[in-house]
């Protein structure tokens, strides 16, 4: 596959991608998340709400060798049930029995892949999945309402192999937020 530019947003200007450091609560767990989506990574930039600028670090990641599980290429359901692996939607001890049946049926083993690309999600993703857990939403709907997001696509490094490919060839400076719709300090096209 070869060689792809991937960008990661921060309001942090030093950024040092380990092996084994992050949080097991986002999307695809404990891993350095990066988009190919400049514009994805400089809304994480400045995601905290008390940070007015961030940094956009640019990388390079050498895919040959890499084992690589992609969600596109799976069921909705597999997504879904790896985000239910991570990330609580709801408190109830119902949600937590039914989310537990559902990752039995559909869930991926991930702990083989150096890296997981698939789809990001947020707070508005997590109402469909209780919603579809409590069988409020068919499944031939699903797919649907959690593609009209359009929230983009991250990659998430696992593996010490896959930090070992990782090198940043740039670092970039953004502000103020891109969701305010006002200018940033960097191009569009780094």
């Amino acid at each position: 596959m070869g060689k792809i530019i991937l960008y990661h947003g921060s309001p942090d200007k030093e950024i040092k991608p380990a092996f084994g450091l992050g949080e097991n609560r986002h999307d695809y767990g404990k891993g350095f998340y990066l988009t190919e989506n400049i514009d994805l990574a400089k809304e994480w930039a400045v995601c905290r709400p008390d940070e007015t600028n961030g940094w956009v670090h640019k990388y390079e990641l050498d895919m040959e060798g890499l084992k690589v599980l992609d969600f596109q290429k799976y069921s909705i359901l597999s997504w879904l049930a790896e985000l239910m692996k991570h990330r609580d939607a709801a408190d109830s001890k119902r949600y937590r029995m039914l989310s537990q049946k559902f990752i039995a049926k559909y869930g991926i083993e991930t702990s083989g892949y150096d890296v997981i690309k698939g789809w990001r999600a947020d707070a508005s993703y997590f109402y469909i999945a209780k919603a579809f857990v409590r069988d409020e939403i068919d499944v031939e709907i699903l797919e649907e309402l959690l593609l009209l997001g359009g929230l983009g696509i991250q990659y998430c490094i696992k593996s010490e192999l896959a930090y070992s490919r990782l090198s940043e060839s740039c670092l970039l400076y953004t502000s103020p937020s891109p969701r305010d719709g006002l200018l940033s300090r960097m191009p569009s096209s780094a």
